[in-house]
Formats: structure tokens, sequence, C-alpha cells
């Protein structure tokens, strides 16, 4: 068994959606590859992006496997479940990165296991995982105003005060997820977790 993470960034391929509230997952996966100097490729193996880097300092570090997922949301889960049996990694060792609209914008929720609140990725994963069971680090991106249609807010680019915050955000999910690996949950949660959620 490997003694690799696998961190998944949620979100849907292509440059239509590159830019878009449901693609923050991406967005963070894109912010560690640049921290460890990689690029994501095209796996043999699997329908994603992936990268093989470590993370620590020379001597004590700890391998980790980036991936972008080039399914759409929704069907996600069967990529990430084929690498993580290329790579022989427990769920144990698994982190998802998300969207998140029952927390407020720019505000992060650390956490292990629980449902998919409607997550359409979350959703394939746990259904091709047979679990919940595995980290995720949950990016706020806030209920949509009025009575747009969640579903279609998720996939609208973000207001120009929103852009100004994001690069901040991005980082600091980088961070928190790096900081899930090399410090454990209890630590990240203490460090990270800011802004009310529903659980």
């Amino acid at each position: 068994m490997s003694d690799a993470w696998l961190i998944a960034g949620l979100g849907n391929p292509g440059p239509d959606y590159s830019a878009t509230r449901h693609n923050v997952g991406y967005m963070a996966v894109d912010r560690i590859a640049a921290m460890t100097g990689g690029k994501l490729s095209r796996h043999k193996r699997a329908n994603a992006m992936v990268l093989e880097g470590k993370l620590g300092m020379p001597g004590s570090q700890t391998p980790i496997i980036l991936v972008e997922s080039l399914s759409y949301m929704n069907e996600s889960g069967g990529p990430i479940k084929a690498l993580m049996q290329f790579y022989d990694i427990p769920v144990e060792r698994l982190i998802a990165i998300h969207d998140e609209l029952d927390i407020p914008f720019a505000a992060l929720r650390v956490k292990l296991g629980g449902g998919d609140n409607g997550h359409n990725g979350l959703k394939s994963m746990r259904k091709a995982l047979g679990t919940g069971d595995f980290y995720r680090v949950r990016i706020g991106i806030g209920r949509p105003p009025g009575r747009q249609d969640p579903a279609d807010f998720v996939l609208k680019s973000f207001g120009s005060s929103e852009r100004a915050e994001l690069p901040e955000l991005i980082e600091r999910a980088a961070d928190a997820t790096c900081s899930l690996i090399t410090n454990g949950l209890e630590r990240t949660q203490s460090m990270f977790n800011t802004g009310p959620a529903k659980e």
C-alpha cells in the first residue's frame, strides 16, 4: 500500500468552466502544483490530469498525487477511484477540495466524512468509492442572491469584488490541504476553519 496522499480538486474540464465557482477545487490543486514546482499532465490509465509530487522539507517529505478529473463534475468519482487503485491509496488518505454553497464566500472548513449536501462531485465520489469517509477541504462560495438557481450560480464566474479576494482564498485552501497532511485534522481545523456552516 502506498504512503502517498491523493488530493482531488473537483471541477469541470475545459476553458468554459475554468473561472467558475464550481471550479475552485481545480484552482486549489493548480496552486499546490505551483508550490511543488510541477505541472499536471494527462494520466495514461485514467481520464484525469495528474501530478506526482512531494510535500515537506527534504528528509521528511510526503508523496502526493494531485488530481483533476477530466470527466464532468457528476462523473468525477470514476477517475478518482481508478487513480486510487492505480496508486494503491486507501480512502483514509484521500482529500477532496470543492466549492460549498452553505459556507460564506471566502470562508474555509476542513472536515472528515459527512454527506454530499447536494454536491454532484461528492455524490459521484461516494457512489464510486462506496463511502463518504474521506477528507474534505470546503471552499465557501456562498448562496446565490435572490431566487437564482444554485445550479446556475455555481457555473457562473465570480463577481469583481470576489475576484479580488479569490487568490488569497485559493492560497489558504492550498495551505489548509497541505496542513491536513503534515499537521493532521484537529490542528488544521483550528488554524483554518472559518465561518458558520451547515454540516
